[in-house]
């Protein structure tokens, strides 16, 4: 059995994504497609928030994927501080604009639904709020990458900022726990199947998830291995100066 530290090798990273990219894009477009269609188009409105409900199909899947997309950035991080692996390094930038799109998808959805709920766009709702900065330590830990010229001294002050910008990953996740009083309604996707959106509206809610995921997975992918050849190119240039 191979180990998963195989991948570390940029190499074995590449060859291996490039045979699995195609499937994860195909995959994805079709739940978009399938997920996106169904819920717009045929499930009805709902007797209290009318066809606003819908905006649902964007803005759990965008939320859910920003907050995710911020947790695989930390995992990465860590791995890059334990193991020096650059692959993890490399991945973790690659995600941070794919997850910074997703926050601002989210917050963008979440004020065209709030409005007719709540009379107002913005409400410093503390999830709200919370989402808000996780979105700044997105704009944050891009800026910082873009800073440091030195690739390594950049992956690790970057790991520290995303170790730090956690916190609030999780206050996104989990605020209406922390504080009832927010005016963000409960999770739409629970444990407790008594908390769920009805059965109408959850299962082309867990397509267009699946189809978010699966995308955010493919611009990855693809971006780290984007990321992968633009270091070995630097590191060409490098070599052909000194020499």
């Amino acid at each position: 059995m191979s180990s998963l530290w195989e991948y570390a090798n940029p190499k074995k990273f590449v060859e291996t994504s490039q045979r699995v990219l195609p499937w994860v894009t195909v995959l994805s477009v079709a739940c978009l497609v399938v997920g996106l269609v169904w819920g717009f188009f045929f499930t009805p409105e709902d007797y209290r928030q009318g066809a606003t409900v819908k905006i649902i199909y964007l803005h759990v899947p965008s939320a859910l994927v920003a907050i995710n997309a911020w947790f695989m950035m930390l995992l990465a991080s860590l791995i890059w501080l334990i193991r020096r692996h650059h692959v993890s390094a490399l991945a973790a930038r690659a995600a941070a604009p794919v997850g910074a799109v997703m926050t601002v998808i989210a917050l963008a959805t979440g004020a065209i639904w709030g409005q007719p709920m709540w009379g107002t766009w913005w409400v410093w709702d503390p999830r709200l709020t919370s989402f808000l900065i996780l979105f700044l330590f997105y704009l944050g830990y891009i800026a910082l990458w873009a800073a440091v010229e030195d690739g390594d001294t950049a992956a690790d002050l970057t790991s520290i900022l995303c170790i730090v910008g956690s916190v609030f990953a999780v206050l996104s996740r989990y605020a209406v726990f922390f504080w009832n009083q927010g005016l963000h309604q409960g999770a739409s996707l629970s444990m407790d199947a008594e908390e769920n959106v009805a059965d109408v509206f959850y299962y082309p809610l867990l397509v267009c998830i699946a189809g978010f995921v699966l995308f955010f997975v493919a611009l990855v992918l693809l971006r780290t291995q984007t990321e992968i050849r633009a270091r070995r190119m630097r590191a060409l240039m490098a070599r052909e100066r000194m020499g």
